[in-house]
Formats: C-alpha cells, sequence, structure tokens
C-alpha cells in the first residue's frame, strides 16, 4: 500500500510543482528603428581558446567596438557565457575563451570577416607563438539559411579546421551530415510541437484553425505532422497559405492571402517558418493592419514588433511556444559591470525581454490590461529582476559550455597520453560528438543524443501594448515525457490576471450541438463543420458534439430534451386508477344485484311466472351471470401467470354456461308450443332432454380451451412501445387463433339461442319469454361485434377496459332483458302471478 502511495505522489511531482511555480512575467521596448526585425539578421562568430587569462574589463572593450546598427543582444549572451565559463575554476584552467576583435559578423561580411581569408590574417594557421589553440569556433544563426551560409564557405578554407555550432531552431537540412559533417545544431527538434499546438487547440475548444507555412521543404513536413495530429482529435484547416520563397512570386499573391485571411471565420492563425523569409513580411503586414487574431507561433517570431502601436486589447495577441529552460541569473548585472551607463534597463529592454514580478504587479492592478495602461518606464524598471534569455540565447549558452567541456575532455586526455591536441580539430569533433554534462542552471545537454531529444515547451501569451510597450506572460507548458492527458498543463489564473476572464476567444466552425442533439456531417465539407440535427425518436444524446445518438433501454424513454432516459411508468388496470376501481365496483354491484333477484327468484320459486320459464335453468342462469359479473375482476390489478390463464379460461367457461343455458331456454320454450301429441319430441321434452344442451357446449368449450393451453397459452406481456413514456403489462392471449375461436363459439351459441327465440316470439302463453331472450341474445351479439373493431383500435390498458365493459355490458344485457321484467311482475304486480288470475283471464 505504501508503495503504491509513494508511486502516485512521484507520479504527480509534475503538476505539484508546476502549481507552486510563480508565473514569469516579462516586458520590452520596441526598437527605435524603421526596419522592425533587425534583431533576427543572420550572422555569425568565431572565438578561440586563449593560454591566457582574461582581463575583467576584456568584453567591454570588444563589445564597444561593434557596429551601432548591428544586434547587441547576441554577442553580449555570447560575452556572458564566456566569461562565466573563464570564471570557472573546474573548466580549461589557465585558458580562456577569447573574442577578437572582429569576431562578429552579419552575413554581408561573411567572406571579408573569415578568419582565414586574404583580407583577414591577424592569426594565420597553425600560428601558435602567441598562445591561441587554432581550432576556430565558429557560432552562426539564427536562420538556418545564415548556418548553411557559413558551412559552404568553411569547405572553401578546409572545413576540418572549424567546429561550427548553431543558435536558432533546429532545420533538417542542417542535420545532413554527409554534407555539414562539422556542424552541431544546439536545438533539439520541433518534433512535438504539433501535438503541443493541437493540445492548446484542445484545451481551449479550438477546432477552426488557420495556418501559415513556406512553401518548401520544412513547411510542408511540419503541414504533414501537424495535419496527422488535428486529424487524431477532429480540429480542421480554416485555410493553409503556403507562402512562395520568392519575393517577386509572393508580390503577385499578397492580395489573395490577405484576402484569405481576412475573410475566414478562424480567430486562431498559427504562423511557422523562417523570421527572415517572406512569411514574415506576411505576417508584419497582417499584424500591422489590426487583424483580430491569436497567433500562435514560436518563440523566434515575438521579436517582430508592428510599426504601429495595436489596439489595447488584452483578448488577442501571439501566444508563443519556447523551448523550456531554467532561469539564468546574473545576465543584466554582468552586462551593467561592464557599462553602467550605457546598459541601463532601459537600453537592454529594447534588446530583450526584462523580468519583472507578476505577483507585484497582480497585487497593484486586478488585470494586466489596467497595469499596461497605467505602466511606467521607471515602475517597470523597480520591479525588475533580470534580463530574460531567448531560445537563441540558451543555444549560445549551451554552445559554449559545450566546447569548453570538450575541450577541458581533450586536456585531461592530453595529460594522460602525453600528447598535445591543441590545433587537432579532428580530434576536438570526435570529443564534442560524445560530449555529456549538466551545465550551470541543472540542465543536461548530451550531443551525442542532441538530434534524438523531443523539446519541452514553456508557453507565452504576448501583446504589443501603445507608447511602445511589449508585455510577455508564461500561462502554460508542455513536456512530451508526461503521461498522456498531463503534458499540458494551463495556468488558468494567470490566464484570469493577463486577460481578466479565464475564457479564451472561441474558433469553431460550427456552434457545438448541445446534448438533444447530434452532428451531421456534409458531404466534402470539414469534419468540423456540420449541421446540428434532433436525435431520432427514443434517443439521447448527454453530451456536445456527438455523432451518433443512444437509443433508450426497453423499458426507459427519452425526455422531451432527448438528453436523458427516464425509466417508464409501469402501468396497468388497477384499483387506484379511477377507471379500474369504477369497473370494480360496477362488477360487484352486479354481482350483487343478481345474487338479489337469485333471492327473490328463490323466494317465490312456486309462484306460474318462476315455475312457467323452468326455474332450474333460471338458477342456473342466475349463477353464470353472477361469476360473469365477477369475472372482470380477474383482469383489474398486475397480471401475473396464474391470472392471465384464468382470465381466458374463467371468461370462456362462464359465458359459455351462461349462452347455453339462454339456448337450453329457448328450445324448451319453442318445444312446449310445437309439441302437442305424444312422440320423440314430447319425450325429449318431458325428460328434460335441453338441460343437457348445457352440457354438450360446456364440453365443446372444454376441448377448446384445453387446446388452447397446450398450444399457446396466455402469459404476461409487457407492451413497451404503444404508449410513449408507458410499460404496459397485460396478458398476452397467446394463441389468437384460439381466442377468437372461443368467441366465435360463444357467438354461434348466442346466434342459435337469437334465432331459436325470434322463431318463438309470436307464440301464445302468458309466460312466454321467447320475446325477452331474443332481445337479450339481439343485445349480446350488438356489444360483441362492436368489441371486435373497438378492441383492435386501443392500445395498452384500453383494450383491457374494452374487454372489461364488454362483459359487464353483455352479461347486464341478459340479466337486465330476462329477469328485470319477471322481478317486476313478482314485486310490483303480484296479482298477475296468480294462478287463480291467469285460469280466470284463460276462461273468460
Amino acid at each position: 500500500m505504501f508503495t503504491l502511495i509513494f508511486l502516485f505522489l512521484l507520479l504527480n511531482i509534475p503538476l505539484l510543482v508546476s502549481s507552486i511555480i510563480r508565473p514569469r512575467c516579462f516586458w520590452r521596448m520596441k526598437q527605435n528603428k524603421d526596419k522592425d526585425g533587425d534583431s533576427l539578421t543572420g550572422c555569425y562568430f568565431y572565438f578561440f581558446i586563449g593560454k591566457w587569462p582574461v582581463e575583467k574589463d576584456y568584453f567591454n572593450h570588444i563589445l564597444n567596438t561593434q557596429s551601432p546598427t548591428e544586434n547587441k543582444y547576441f554577442p553580449l549572451v555570447l560575452a556572458f557565457s564566456m566569461d562565466e565559463v573563464n570564471r570557472n575554476p573546474d573548466l580549461l584552467p589557465n585558458m580562456s575563451f577569447v573574442f577578437p576583435e572582429g569576431g562578429f559578423k552579419t552575413l554581408k561580411k561573411l567572406y571579408s570577416g573569415m578568419p582565414l581569408s586574404e583580407e583577414y590574417n591577424r592569426f594565420p594557421p597553425n600560428y601558435n607563438c602567441i598562445g591561441f589553440v587554432m581550432c576556430i569556433l565558429m557560432l552562426s544563426g539564427p536562420d538556418w539559411a545564415t548556418s548553411a551560409m557559413v558551412g559552404i564557405f568553411q569547405d572553401h578554407y578546409g572545413s576540418q579546421e572549424f567546429v561550427q555550432l548553431t543558435y536558432g531552431p533546429f532545420h533538417p537540412i542542417l542535420s545532413d551530415h554527409e554534407k555539414f559533417p562539422y556542424l552541431y545544431q544546439m536545438a533539439p527538434k520541433d518534433t512535438a510541437l504539433p501535438l503541443a499546438m493541437v493540445s492548446l487547440m484542445l484545451h481551449f475548444s479550438w477546432n477552426w484553425i488557420g495556418l501559415a507555412i513556406l512553401d518548401n521543404d520544412q513547411g510542408t513536413q511540419f503541414l504533414s505532422h501537424l495535419r496527422r495530429e488535428m486529424e487524431k482529435n477532429t480540429v480542421c484547416f480554416a485555410f493553409v497559405s503556403m507562402i512562395p520563397v520568392n519575393m517577386h512570386v509572393y508580390m503577385s499573391r499578397a492580395e489573395v492571402y490577405y484576402t484569405q485571411i481576412m475573410t475566414s471565420s478562424t480567430n486562431i492563425v498559427i504562423i511557422y517558418g523562417d523570421t527572415n523569409s517572406t512569411l514574415a513580411l506576411s505576417f508584419r503586414m497582417w499584424e500591422s493592419l489590426d487583424i483580430k487574431k491569436i497567433w500562435v507561433t514560436t518563440s523566434q517570431w515575438d521579436v517582430t514588433t508592428s510599426k504601429r502601436d495595436l489596439t489595447l486589447d488584452t483578448y488577442y495577441g501571439t501566444l508563443a511556444f519556447a523551448q523550456h529552460h531554467s532561469e539564468i541569473s546574473g545576465f543584466k548585472k554582468f552586462l551593467q559591470t561592464l557599462n553602467p551607463l550605457k546598459y541601463s534597463d532601459e537600453y537592454l529592454a529594447r534588446l530583450g525581454w526584462m523580468n519583472f514580478n507578476c505577483e507585484v504587479s497582480a497585487s497593484k492592478c486586478e488585470t494586466l490590461k489596467n497595469c499596461s495602461s497605467n505602466a511606467s518606464l521607471q515602475w517597470l524598471m523597480t520591479e525588475t529582476f533580470d534580463m530574460a534569455f531567448s531560445d537563441e540565447g540558451y543555444d549560445i549558452y549551451n554552445a559554449v559550455y559545450t566546447v569548453a567541456h570538450a575541450a577541458h575532455e581533450m586536456l585531461l586526455q592530453q595529460v594522460d597520453d602525453g600528447e598535445e591536441h591543441y590545433g587537432n580539430c579532428l580530434k576536438l569533433h570526435s570529443i564534442l560528438r560524445k560530449t555529456h554534462f549538466t551545465n550551470p542552471i541543472g540542465e543536461k545537454v548530451n550531443m551525442n543524443q542532441r538530434e534524438n531529444l523531443q523539446a519541452e515547451y514553456d508557453i507565452f501569451q504576448i501583446w504589443n501594448f501603445p507608447n511602445g510597450f511589449g508585455f510577455k506572460v508564461k500561462i502554460g507548458e508542455y513536456s512530451p515525457y508526461f503521461p498522456v492527458g498531463q503534458q499540458l498543463n494551463i495556468y488558468e489564473d494567470v490566464i484570469e490576471w493577463s486577460t481578466g476572464n479565464r475564457q479564451m476567444p472561441p474558433s469553431v466552425c460550427s456552434a457545438d450541438c448541445g446534448p438533444g442533439f447530434r452532428k451531421f456531417l456534409k458531404e466534402g465539407i470539414a469534419a468540423c463543420c456540420f449541421d446540428c440535427i434532433p436525435c431520432p425518436e427514443n434517443e439521447v444524446s448527454n453530451e456536445s458534439n456527438v455523432d451518433k445518438c443512444v437509443r433508450c433501454p426497453e423499458d426507459q424513454y427519452a425526455n422531451r430534451e432527448q438528453d436523458q432516459c427516464i425509466h417508464k411508468a409501469v402501468i396497468f388496470l388497477n384499483y387506484e386508477d379511477p377507471l379500474g376501481l369504477a369497473l370494480a365496483l360496477m362488477a360487484l354491484w352486479f354481482s350483487a344485484f343478481t345474487v338479489l333477484i337469485l333471492g327473490v327468484f328463490v323466494k317465490h320459486h312456486d309462484t306460474p311466472i318462476v315455475k312457467a320459464n323452468n326455474r332450474n335453468l333460471s338458477y342456473i342462469l342466475l349463477f353464470s351471470l353472477m361469476f360473469c359479473f365477477l369475472c372482470p375482476l380477474l383482469f383489474i390489478g398486475q397480471p401475473n401467470s396464474a391470472t392471465c390463464v384464468l382470465q381466458q379460461i374463467t371468461f370462456g367457461f362462464v359465458f359459455t354456461v351462461a349462452v347455453s343455458t339462454v339456448l337450453a331456454k329457448t328450445v324448451t320454450v319453442l318445444l312446449a308450443f310445437i309439441v302437442t301429441a305424444p312422440g320423440r319430441l314430447r319425450y325429449f321434452l318431458v325428460s328434460g332432454a335441453p338441460k343437457y344442451i348445457i352440457a354438450i357446449c360446456i364440453i365443446i368449450q372444454i376441448i377448446l380451451c384445453t387446446i388452447w393451453l397446450g398450444v399457446s397459452p396466455p402469459s404476461i406481456d409487457t407492451d413497451a412501445h404503444s404508449v410513449h413514456g408507458q410499460i404496459i403489462i397485460v396478458c398476452n392471449k397467446g394463441s389468437v387463433t384460439a381466442f377468437y375461436c372461443v368467441l366465435g363459439y360463444h357467438g354461434s351459441l348466442a346466434l342459435g339461442s337469437f334465432i331459436v327465440a325470434f322463431l318463438a316470439r309470436n307464440l301464445p302463453g302468458t309466460f312466454n319469454e321467447a320475446k325477452l331472450l331474443t332481445f337479450s341474445m339481439m343485445l349480446f351479439c350488438s356489444v360483441w361485434v362492436t368489441f371486435l373493431p373497438v378492441y383492435h383500435s386501443t392500445k395498452g390498458k384500453a383494450m383491457v377496459v374494452v374487454e372489461v365493459f364488454s362483459i359487464l355490458a353483455s352479461s347486464a344485457g341478459l340479466l337486465g332483458c330476462i329477469f328485470i321484467p319477471k322481478c317486476y311482475i313478482i314485486l310490483f304486480k303480484p296479482e298477475r302471478n296468480s294462478l287463480e288470475k291467469i285460469r280466470k283471464k284463460t276462461s273468460s
């Protein structure tokens, strides 16, 4: 358990550390030059290792000889790095890096500035009497073209006499060891940059991105890698502008690129390429026109300033990916020690970024916008900590230390084997390729695996404000070495302080499809551009931008918003339902009323009206009708296997008894009037044979029910589709054919009874009930003929209600038509039920 806790804390160390690191903030002032971007002019340095200590003001003398129009930042970094090595007693003892006068040249002065050219013969080859180790150390950059040009010129003088290191972005052309065998790139590859940028897009929910790159191999390779990462994460290109390298071709198409970026709906544009190219020209033009976009690029582009101050808008600016480095302290102190008057904070702020305390500024103003609008140079200088290193500065710093460690190793080998390697550049190359060390700021440098390393990035947000001020705030970092999902770390509180809001401007092709909707992609259109359509019936989506809605389970249904599934209500005809309660009370009332009529008939069983209509058949009919009225109670309440079987069997049996009894009564009436002489028919009537009709009909019904139960008996069924939002529990009839056979059998018995009763309706007799039987059968048949279409047109528990109502109505029809008139005579007209009265009426 302790081990698991330890591993968990170990894995979360990066997040814990990043959460307590104070955010880094920077400020600078715009160059007072008409030509922006001078700081990116290609240049190179050469320096040597001298076998004597240098004076304290050595670098001051060298730097003061530089032309005022040339960039001062790179030689200042080089001088700082060389001085730090020279003062290190553990590196190159009794030796020093020297930076000769004229050791810094721009690309325009490449040939004349070469130390082996005819114009520069101050230090001829192998001239060691003054103590130089004549392996010439070259630093070139920041653009790859300068380094490539320097490398090509070295071939004219013997490339083995040089060690060339580059500062500036990594470029694949310079990694060609056949073409540049003695060239070393200090910057790591940008292979992780596309994934880092896409991770940032996903964090801010941006999926509609513009891209501007140079139309060359490097731009094409970056586009390929970026497109692969974007396709994995459904991020799309709003446009891709491939800017021609050729200036004449570019000028002919410049208006097209401008229109493309102005008309695009995206708020995010990625800029990637060389900073001294046609792409840089485009970027300066777009920025100067105050195009409201967020520019996502690398740190090399943060030195480009517009020719006029931008509108104060903290929502828009530049998001720059810079290589992650620890802080190098003492740079400003070193410069101001050389020349306090010249290297003031204001002067240094025009060369690069100055570090200031975010916490102090945050305490003085709620947002950076308020700070910047009220900022003064004096306030910023009081808050300045040090001068920050750019990516190129870090490369120069590491390059100096790399050469120092390699040369130091060469000296150690000289002591071991007793041979001198001062002028042997090949020996230095062989050692340099294997050099690995930890620099003073704690970072490991391994030249053997330099090209295999993936860069870690700090993410900065940069603004150019009025009055020439520029501000930069670190808002996050990215490391490809962290676990997936933890590689990007954004400082939300810093974004809120710097912009006044945690949210960045949106950049999407289509608005999000909210819950209850799904994306509908159009053919031939980017995957980020879609329409939103509602989910189909009974399907839901509880997330945004889903491709497919999810169907609810059978026991659930989609709510009106179609963003969640709700459990369906289980519905059946129960006693708590007003309709179910009403039907149950009706069934009980009719049953009680039937018992009451039966009691009346039993009490007056000796009266002529009871005896004249075959009182035994009347008793049977009343008993069967009582059970017919009680039968609907099996249909009310939650169904189970037993009640489902009893519903149909009981219904079929008791109705067969009732209708067959009516048939027996009609046959009895008919035979009583048509049989006047002794014979078989008279014997049939006297012997009570009509009662056998009931038994035969019941036996047929039992056979039908047995077949029904054997083939496909009734069972419990759930109907989840008939009524929206409800699961109706009903009894499945099982075999529908058997059910209709039972109904058909009842109908045939009723039809037979109706025909016989109709034939006997006009026969004479005081208590001839043929007319009553005719009306009862006509009502019975009408109810069940009406039942069929109504039953098939209803769903759910309404079907049960229709069946129950039909049972009650048909039973009430038999009871009312046959027995109510007789009860009326028995109870309210007793004189008509007297035998003497009947005889008097007959004799008269």
